[in-house]
């Protein structure tokens, strides 16, 4: 069975970074939770630039859809409390692939990779990804979890790879390139941006895909 996500992406003020993660943490992660079919929230954050993403998981599209108005003015807030310059983006996925070493640690960071995969396509995208790309990632030292989320009719994919360390991601940076230069070759997926982020908030409750 498949279930969805809702992805946030705001470019914030660094300086006021803190203040929206506590916005986060306190108001929208109770808030979202309450909602019928929620299965959590996360949160990444790039310090040095103030872009954070909250993703938020849903059991299945129906409650997806259901929650978007309810969320709209808690998103408004946390927007003003990171103090963003410029509009959210909204997204909203598929979580296709879910598959997890252990419980996310302190101190964990996050490299998402967004992907444009061939819309007609997907499944044997897909295919590939779990039997060439996750037995890779999961080899890496410090490796915690990695997800995939697609939107099918777009074809716009986002993958994130959680490692336990800023030392663990950083020493990853070769072979995660080797590994993106792979895929991309075999799948004939575009890179659109690769980003790393420290993991501030996890509290998905996504059931295993693998």
């Amino acid at each position: 069975m498949a279930v969805y996500a809702r992805t946030t992406t705001v470019k914030g003020d660094p300086q006021a970074l803190e203040k929206g993660v506590a916005q986060v943490r306190d108001e929208v992660l109770p808030a979202v939770e309450q909602m019928d079919g929620c299965t959590g929230l996360s949160m990444l954050a790039d310090r040095e630039y103030g872009t954070c993403i909250v993703t938020t998981a849903w059991e299945t599209e129906q409650a997806l859809a259901a929650s978007r108005e309810r969320v709209r003015a808690l998103r408004s807030r946390a927007v003003e409390a990171l103090r963003a310059g410029s509009e959210p983006e909204v997204r909203e996925w598929e979580i296709a692939v879910v598959h997890r070493a252990h419980a996310v640690n302190d101190g964990a960071c996050a490299r998402v990779t967004w992907l444009q995969v061939d819309a007609d396509r997907v499944d044997r995208q897909l295919d590939i990804y779990r039997s060439t790309v996750l037995p890779r990632l999961e080899s890496m030292t410090g490796f915690c979890s990695a997800s995939l989320l697609i939107d099918r009719a777009s074809g716009r994919a986002a993958g994130a790879l959680i490692l336990d360390s800023r030392k663990a991601l950083e020493d990853s940076r070769e072979m995660a390139r080797s590994i993106r230069t792979q895929a991309t070759r075999e799948t004939g997926a575009q890179i659109v941006d690769v980003a790393e982020f420290d993991v501030v908030l996890a509290h998905l409750r996504v059931p295993e895909t693998v």
